[in-house]
């Protein structure tokens, strides 16, 4: 009540304020005295702050007379705090020097809506410590700003649309985010790690404890383990910066969506060596389907303690529980074609039982600076995870569409315990400079599911007639699985056991020429694993190149060419019963990389061919819970990726991307029927292109007052499994638009969004022969979301 009463008196005496004031300039370079711009300064405890221009310089005027503490808060980093004393009426001048140098300083976030959408670097989890547009491969990061923007709250919701040639396939629906670049689905990565156990996950994260996703085009030696030449993308979760802060939102929407979230950010001790993060999430979510829900819960709380100048560690643990309804119930099957039922049809019973899925992660991350050039770092990972539900699927799809549906029991778990420990440094040797990464990965996973139950939900005497939907009590009643015997001996039975443990050391030199002008970078990943799939366990060594170059023919303008090789692990049961090869892959790429406006925005144009060796695909003659597998022999793809985001006008923030894509099969392995020589690949679109932009106002009556619009295309679309019988049948172009509008000032932000836009039926899917029938999932028909939040 005392703030509240200061406050007013304070508004209507601004004369008075006037007198009592004084104004704070300053300067702020990074540790090589380059000015370091877009930097955030603010007044420990006020509302006042400013932003460092191009020159590193900053002016914070009509700040109270006395002592204060200033606050320097480059993004990604702790944060700096400086003491001075203002004078009434006069100038205090302060200059401040980061301990980053200029090409290690992280991205930053900007006021008034410079550098919304453009970074210029990437996370420490990345490994790199060179600029993104000095970087020869095609790197692309998603802000915090694009998702509260385009108000994405999980990985599969709408993400894709901010980088080129990006297509969420459908499979299991939210239940995992299965995304697709280059012809393949791409590596899930947090942190640094792979986080991928099997086929059927991670669960997708919650964006309440995400600060950034980052994508990968191509092979990315340089994160120490292996992966799909195709790309991966690395999740970085929310740190502690030092800044003492909090949001909470409030997201309403259709289909009874509600959810509310949780930021705090701050320190736990006064000298601040001890800072905190606690984020927090609950939602509850239906759907426009029938019977279908998808409720989430996740906490996520950091602590890092500073042990001194040079050692800092973090200890991070995340839980995200889901509560969803059966994950088959997104399917829809019909012999007549594709969106032959109502968009809203559903299979799926009342009152049948749903999935739980518990996920945990722990994260110990510990970096020492040996000194000003090499920095050393280390840490470990344990992911648990553990689900108890069941899938839908048809036993049979008869001619006239009606069908007997099938639940299967899915039980599963999945351990895994991680560790790394890698070194960045810098050395000279004459003119030429060293930009040096080197580290070890190791790793042990284990994945455990039970298939081998399943029920029927109607029989031949009583079928289900798709055209006359029944969605009561099931004739036969609702599954009763038996889960008496242990996991572990359930999955043993059948199909249902993986291991894999693995190691792999990565060197890297990154050699510049001509005052660093032209950089050449050489590498090398020695691999050795051993997996197991419900049998003996294979064991494989294998080691792949890497050799870039990346030229600058400006400081804003590089010209890149790159070669690099894969070698990634496969788990699977072949229908032929052979051995599983693992991956073996090149990618060659070439492009251009530009910053614009001194990097408030960029743009990439990319040129790629992979080459890839043994891939396994689900074998579509089989069931699905069967687990067997047919290794494709070799394939290509091939294709041009345009990039370009960021703020073009002080008011105007874009993201548009273009990609063209062709996946064909070079060659057919032996007793392989399902495809031939030049078929294109499942799991494509040919032309994907997406637009986001947003126009905000920033002065006058409607200052804070911002428009949204948004538009993804998917041309000549590859479907998922096989190709129809029917040449004639082919999925349809994709285009969806979305728009909305927002208002925000230093403490409040409201977003609404308004999702397909103009009512379209959009949908993914294939033709599957085991059942002789097409399948679909539909997105939702027009819906809306609001969100308001509150910064303190």
């Amino acid at each position: 009540m005392r703030s509240t009463i200061i406050l007013f008196i304070l508004l209507f005496t601004s004369g008075v304020i006037l007198a009592q004031s004084g104004t704070i300039t300053g300067t702020i370079k990074t540790s090589d005295n380059v000015p370091a711009e877009f930097i955030n300064v603010g007044v420990l405890g006020t509302t006042k702050g400013a932003t460092t221009d191009r020159k590193g310089n900053f002016t914070i005027k009509d700040v109270k007379a006395g002592a204060h503490t200033i606050v320097v808060s480059p993004a990604g980093r702790a944060a700096i705090q400086k003491n001075l004393t203002v004078a009434e009426g006069e100038t205090a001048t302060i200059e401040i020097a980061l301990t980053e140098s200029a090409r290690t300083l992280e991205e930053v976030t900007i006021k008034d809506n410079a550098n919304r959408y453009n970074s210029k670097t990437t996370s420490s989890g990345l490994r790199l410590t060179t600029p993104i547009h000095e970087v020869p491969q095609n790197i692309q990061v998603v802000t915090g700003k694009m998702l509260k923007d385009q108000q994405v709250i999980s990985m599969s919701d709408g993400l894709v649309r901010n980088v080129s040639g990006l297509v969420r396939m459908e499979h299991w629906g939210d239940m995992y985010t299965n995304i697709s670049a280059r012809g393949a689905q791409i590596q899930a990565f947090r942190n640094g790690f792979n986080v991928v156990n099997s086929y059927w996950g991670p669960l997708t994260e919650d964006m309440s404890f995400v600060e950034t996703i980052e994508f990968v085009k191509g092979p990315a030696g340089f994160m120490l383990s292996s992966g799909d030449p195709a790309g991966m993308y690395n999740v970085v979760t929310k740190k502690p910066t030092g800044v003492e802060k909090g949001e909470v939102s409030l997201t309403m929407g259709s289909y009874g969506l509600f959810r509310g979230a949780l930021d705090l950010d701050g320190k736990l001790s006064k000298n601040g060596k001890v800072l905190y993060r606690l984020n927090v999430a609950g939602q509850n979510k239906g759907s426009f389907r029938a019977n279908e829900y998808n409720d989430r819960y996740t906490i996520a709380p950091v602590v890092s303690y500073q042990l001194d100048d040079k050692t800092k560690v973090t200890m991070e643990y995340t839980y995200q529980r889901a509560n969803m309804s059966n994950v088959g119930s997104y399917y829809v099957f019909s012999p007549d074609g594709y969106a032959t039922l109502p968009v809203d049809f559903t299979s799926l019973p009342a009152g049948t039982p749903g999935v739980r899925i518990d996920d945990h992660s722990l994260y110990l991350n510990m970096q020492h600076n040996i000194n000003d050039n090499w920095r050393v770092t280390g840490q470990v990972a344990r992911f648990q995870y553990y689900q108890q539900g069941a899938s839908m699927w048809p036993s049979k799809v008869n001619p006239d569409g009606t069908m007997i549906r099938n639940i299967g029991i899915w039980d599963a778990t999945s351990n895994m315990s991680m560790g790394q420990i890698f070194v960045n440094g810098k050395a000279t040797t004459g003119a030429v400079t060293h930009n040096i990464l080197g580290g070890v990965d190791m790793g042990n996973k284990d994945y455990l599911a039970d298939w081998s139950q399943s029920h029927d939900l109607d029989d031949s005497a009583n079928l289900f007639d798709p055209k006359n939907p029944n969605l009561g009590v099931p004739v036969t009643g609702y599954p009763e699985f038996d889960r008496t015997k242990p996991l572990a001996e359930r999955a043993q039975a059948g199909y249902g056991y993986q291991n894999m443990t693995y190691s792999s050391l990565y060197v890297q030199d990154e050699l510049g020429f001509f005052d660093n002008k032209a950089r050449l970078t050489l590498a090398g990943r020695y691999t050795d694993l051993k997996q197991a799939y419900a049998g003996p366990a294979n064991k494989a060594q294998h080691f792949t190149p890497r050799a870039g170059l990346s030229v600058s023919l400006s400081e804003q303008t590089a010209v890149y060419a790159l070669y690099d090789q894969a070698f990634v692990p496969q788990s699977g049961i072949l229908t032929n019963g052979d051995k599983v090869q693992p991956i073996t892959g090149n990618n060659t790429e070439a492009g251009v990389k530009k910053q614009w406006d001194g990097g408030r925005w960029s743009s990439g144009l990319t040129v790629y061919r992979i080459l890839k060796n043994n891939e396994l695909i689900a074998d579509p003659t089989q069931l699905p819970s069967s687990g067997l597998s047919i290794e494709l022999g070799q394939k290509v793809s091939q294709g041009v990726e345009l990039d370009v985001k960021g703020t073009i006008t002080r008011n105007l923030s874009i993201i548009v991307n273009y990609a063209y894509t062709d996946s064909r099969v070079l060659k057919v392995a032996e007793g392989v029927t399902a495809l031939k020589e030049g078929d294109l690949v499942p799991g494509f679109s040919k032309h994907t292109a997406n637009a986001w932009l947003t126009y905000r106002i920033q002065n006058g009556a409607l200052k804070g007052f911002g428009i949204n619009c948004g538009a993804t295309y998917l041309g000549d679309r590859a479907t998922y499994w096989e190709a129809a019988p029917d040449p004639s049948i082919t999925l349809p172009n994709y285009l969806k638009v979305d728009g909305g509008l927002s208002w925000e000032n230093d403490k409040l932000r409201v977003t609404a969004n308004v999702f397909n836009m103009l009512n379209e039926y959009l949908y993914s899917g294939s033709y599957y022969s085991w059942v002789g029938a097409y399948y679909w999932q539909a997105e939702a028909p027009r819906n809306f979301r609001v969100t308001v939040g509150y910064s303190f």
